[in-house]
């Protein structure tokens, strides 16, 4: 894997739009002491070279009606691995999937309106998959720190 070099000025300049991806090149310029077209070009470096991957929102479930918020730990016989986690990744209310070191675990986030569907999700679409071996899942009762990607 290659490692870009990323500078005090670009780790400002992420750090910046880690906190507000709509940041314009002007305010960010006035915070590094870089012109427009030099913030432009480091953005744009930093996009190419894949440590920026996408910019998005973060959208809090609770608002929009989706409530429930689960993990699971799902345990798969290795020969059913990926198969079990493409099926997964087609759902939509799949956030997140990790594959996990240990025994074939997959680390699975979902969010869903109601607990009837998180029931539902269990007993009709998870049990049936081919390969799972054993599976648990955990209630998020309260978000305390929300964050996704990395600070530097």
């Amino acid at each position: 894997m290659k490692f870009t070099n990323i500078d005090e000025i670009d780790q400002k300049i992420l750090q910046l739009l880690s906190e507000n991806a709509r940041m314009s090149y002007v305010e960010i310029g006035e915070k590094v002491n870089l012109s427009r077209v030099a913030v432009k070009h480091r953005i744009k470096g930093l996009e190419d070279s894949g440590v920026i991957e996408k910019y998005s929102i973060i959208v809090n479930p609770e608002k929009v009606g989706r409530s429930v918020s689960a993990y699971f730990d799902i345990e798969v016989e290795p020969s059913y691995l990926y198969e079990v986690a493409n099926t997964l990744k087609e759902k939509e209310y799949i956030t997140d999937i990790y594959l996990m070191t240990g025994s074939s675990k997959l680390h699975v986030h979902a969010i869903l309106e109601l607990n009837e569907h998180l029931e539902k999700l269990m007993k009709d679409e998870l049990y049936p998959l081919p390969g799972i071996k054993k599976l648990e899942s955990s209630m998020i009762l309260s978000r305390i720190k929300v964050r996704k990607g990395i600070r530097l």
